[in-house]
């Protein structure tokens, strides 16, 4: 609630200081000593109007029923976490529990000027995704067009949703989609950084949209113009090293524009159908995954490398990040681990940059 001050200069002032309370704590000649805080920054944090605030806030969240994950809180999402833009706070109002840090989350974003062809390929690739059995968890923002139509297409195919927003948990914008919402709250998650009575502003949807990329493993742009949102949050997920796909569409169409210029300048993947998705990232059908089986290992492998192994016998496939973040091993030295695990045919790369146990 400081003006001027992002997450990325929240996380910085909490590294240097030592933790939250700390950060109130210090003098101004202190905090003018941190990298990038300067003098109107300073006497803003030594300001304690702010607590007033955010006692305001915490009574709001508990009278709705709203939960507060910190970024350094076990439950807060990891994919997440791996962006330095990610928000400092994340504000969750849901009555199902919600698993953050489970195996397949898909964003779906695109034009609010939605055509007939986007509505019904968005349809076709979630009620796809849900009749194979991989039940992935679909984000996206609650607005008209693209966004709404995959909400709606999750709940109908008895997927959770989760819908970021760009406003506080005090309303629900456009009013429109209200109901929706609701519905969403029962199965799914409404989520956001922004405190209550945050006024509607347009930069604030396009500053939650590195949300909607940070927290699936592929982003999927189903019909956007020369210009929009959605490829605002495409390039997010390219920057986060995660997927991206596009749906393309007729040479000349305006909504398929952004998606076709995607494609052609590779920053996305050509998709058409739940198959492709299934491809591009590694899954496999439920009828068809394999047991998980218990390894014997011949090969002398370090500690490093065992640990690694060990973690990857609980899971099916995880991202190099979270492997990294899982094993408390630099992400630098977990590369190389890897890469002689899989000369040593311990482990096996996967589409999507994952990594899973050969056997």
């Amino acid at each position: 609630m400081i003006p001027k001050i992002g997450s990325i200069n929240a996380k910085k002032l909490i590294a240097y200081c030592g933790g939250i309370e700390a950060v109130f704590k210090q003098s101004k000649k202190a905090l003018l000593k941190i990298p990038g805080i300067g003098d109107c920054l300073a006497s803003e944090i030594t300001n304690q109007k702010v607590i007033g605030l955010a006692e305001k806030e915490i009574e709001f969240i508990n009278k709705y029923g709203i939960k507060a994950l910190f970024y350094l809180d076990p439950e807060y999402p990891e994919r997440l976490r791996q962006c330095e833009d990610c928000p400092i706070v994340l504000f969750v109002k849901g009555k199902a529990e919600i698993n953050f840090n489970r195996e397949k989350f898909i964003s779906i974003v695109g034009t609010r000027k939605a055509t007939d062809y986007g509505k019904v390929v968005c349809e076709k690739l979630i009620a796809g995704l849900s009749e194979k059995g991989y039940n992935p968890i679909i984000v996206s923002g609650l607005a008209y067009g693209i966004d709404i139509i995959a909400h709606k297409s999750a709940l109908k195919n008895q997927l959770q949703t989760l819908a970021v927003l760009g406003h506080g948990l005090d309303m629900i914008y456009p009013t429109a989609h209200r109901n929706i919402a609701k519905s969403i709250v029962e199965t799914g998650a409404l989520l956001t950084d922004f405190p209550s009575n945050t006024t509607i502003d347009r930069n604030n949807f396009i500053k939650r949209n590195r949300i909607i990329a940070g927290l699936s493993d592929a982003t999927i742009v189903i019909e956007s113009g020369e210009q929009g949102g959605a490829l605002i949050t495409a390039d997010l997920a390219n920057s986060y090293s995660r997927e991206v796909f596009a749906v393309p569409g007729n040479v000349g169409a305006k909504y398929s524009q952004g998606c076709n210029q995607l494609i052609k300048s590779n920053k996305a993947a050509l998709i058409e159908t739940p198959e492709d998705i299934e491809f591009f990232l590694g899954w496999e059908p439920a009828s068809t995954q394999k047991q998980p089986k218990q390894i014997t290992l011949f090969a002398e492998l370090t500690v490093e490398e065992q640990i690694i192994v060990d973690y990857l016998k609980t899971v099916e496939q995880e991202s190099i990040d979270l492997i990294s973040i899982k094993t408390q091993i630099p992400v630098s030295k977990v590369s190389s681990l890897l890469l002689n695990l899989e000369f040593a045919g311990l482990v096996k790369t996967k589409p999507g940059k994952v990594f899973s146990l050969n056997g």
